[in-house]
């Protein structure tokens, strides 16, 4: 017998590529399965997730807006709206079973299941648990973690450690570096960096390397610099006419990217660890300071105890960033170290973890 799952959520590429992750497993493992998914419109889930092969259905919702309290005016607003929205998808589509993995679509598509009795599952991919994933876990039939010790938050019983679904494209990758550097169009005799701040890009990340491009290039330092699209265009005109820098705002293929860095800068989050952990790439962290309960600060420095990483602070980043770029790039051993202890952290079949539970608890009934 094959099901059909609604995967709900989105807003950042940390919860959409490990809900692909975890859509091809599910199809790999149920072939005859049907999956819809569900996203806040205007998000770039509803580009992603059609350009992976699986269909949509956006949400007219909203997230709290910190710059901006005008705008929050009309939140209560769109979350009635959106629960009206997801019974219609909800009645329309019938699915067997509801997964959550993070971002703010998911909590009304998750508790409109529970309440119609639909099994529902939550993947929480951070250290902390935000309010929604703690409250919706207590109906939930599975909740996966990334990590150990999350009794705080879920409750025992519910538990499964699966890990963090990684994208198959970086898990099963077979670039070289070479390949990865000709594919930016960079010189292979370099030493390459890859900055990358999450898919929406990081503003002191940024700022550090474009303050400090000529002190890179003067090292023979070459960059491979995703900003993210706000800072795009800025970065684009710094990097004019110098040989050592691609730049753009997201890389679709990650694979080569992370063939071809020597050495990586990156935030935090989750599922950025979880991919450098596969890869085994020397990582430079500088955590986003206003996530949650500060839990990215918490997961590079899980890392960090390890020797598995080095850690920058974000305040610290203009006047930090650069001298430990150079330091990094120039100390094979350091590299060495890093590579061999964060390789030990892989988790590479999280995604088929999670599917097969799913599966099995559905035909347990």
């Amino acid at each position: 017998m094959s099901y059909k799952y609604i995967i709900a959520g989105g807003g950042t590429g940390g919860h959409i590529f490990p809900a692909i992750a975890i859509a091809n497993a599910l199809t790999h493992q149920d072939p005859g399965c049907a999956i819809l998914f569900v996203g806040a419109k205007g998000k770039m889930e509803m580009e992603k997730v059609p350009s992976a092969g699986y269909a949509i259905e956006g949400l007219d919702i909203a997230g709290f807006n910190r710059s901006s309290l005008f705008k929050n005016l009309t939140l209560p607003f769109k979350l009635v709206k959106s629960f009206f929205q997801v019974r219609k998808i909800l009645v329309d589509f019938k699915p067997d079973a509801v997964i959550g993995v993070g971002g703010y679509s998911s909590f009304p598509v998750l508790r409109v299941a529970q309440a119609k009795g639909i099994p529902t599952f939550i993947h929480e991919a951070n250290s902390f648990a935000g309010k929604s994933n703690q409250l919706l876990s207590k109906k939930a039939s599975i909740v996966f973690t990334a990590i150990d010790g999350m009794e705080d938050y879920f409750p025992k019983d519910r538990i499964v450690i699966s890990g963090n679904p990684v994208r198959k494209s970086i898990v099963e990758a077979r670039v070289t570096r070479e390949e990865g550097i000709r594919f930016f169009g960079l010189n292979p005799e370099h030493k390459t960096v890859l900055v990358v701040g999450g898919s929406l890009g990081a503003k002191s990340v940024n700022q550090a390397i474009q303050n400090g491009l000529n002190e890179l290039e003067r090292s023979g330092i070459q960059l491979i610099w995703q900003t993210g699209r706000p800072f795009a265009d800025q970065a684009k005109k710094q990097a004019q006419g110098k040989q050592n820098i691609w730049t753009g705002d997201f890389i679709a293929q990650m694979e080569y990217a992370y063939a071809a860095a020597d050495v990586v800068v990156s935030r935090a989050g989750a599922m950025a660890i979880a991919e450098l952990c596969v890869t085994g790439k020397p990582t430079l962290f500088v955590p986003y300071p206003y996530a949650a309960e500060d839990h990215q600060t918490v997961n590079a420095m899980r890392l960090v105890e390890k020797d598995a990483g080095l850690i920058v602070k974000d305040e610290e980043a203009d006047a930090k960033l650069i001298p430990a770029i150079l330091d990094l790039a120039m100390n094979p051993e350091q590299q060495e170290v890093l590579q061999k202890n964060i390789l030990k952290l892989a988790v590479k079949n999280a995604d088929m973890i999670v599917a097969q539970k799913i599966i099995e608890q559905l035909k347990k009934g």
